[in-house]
């Protein structure tokens, strides 16, 4: 059964935590900075999350009101079961859409392997490398995609 991607809603907060929480570990974010991502919503916030009964997955954008400001990609993470079932991708070609003849920028961890084939297979390019960004000294990558026509 292929997930519905859909924009959150205020009720899946505490699932969107938890998630977070089993992908991140430490490095999670806190329920109070998820509940002010939720409060964002009407704002700047796009969150999208993978819906089979039960949040199997999420990706966040900041996403400013300016068209010519870039869009970020501040998260996406998918269940440990639901792993390379397809769920990540159809997270950001849903991600992707909203962000039309936009910019957008991620950082990821230089050795999560997994996740840079995921963006470079939807087109992102490495423009730069914050050095020790992570605990434990691990680089940030910073990647590009900008819509082709």
């Amino acid at each position: 059964m292929r997930p519905a991607i859909r924009p959150a809603v205020v009720e899946d907060l505490a699932a969107v935590a938890q998630l977070d929480e089993v992908c991140f570990g430490n490095e999670a974010w806190s329920l109070a900075a998820w509940e002010g991502e939720f409060e964002r919503l009407a704002e700047d916030r796009v969150i999208l999350v993978a819906d089979e009964g039960a949040v199997a997955g999420y990706a966040v954008l900041l996403v400013p009101p300016v068209v010519v400001d870039v869009v970020e990609l501040l998260r996406i993470a998918v269940a440990p079961e639901e792993r390379r079932t397809g769920i990540g991708g159809q997270l950001m070609t849903a991600a992707l859409a909203r962000c039309a003849g936009r910019t957008v920028l991620l950082e990821v961890a230089a050795g999560n392997e997994s996740a840079i084939g995921l963006y470079g297979g939807f087109g992102f390019g490495q423009i730069s490398r914050r050095r020790g960004y992570y605990a434990g000294g691990e680089d940030a990558v910073i990647m590009r995609w900008r819509e082709t026509v």
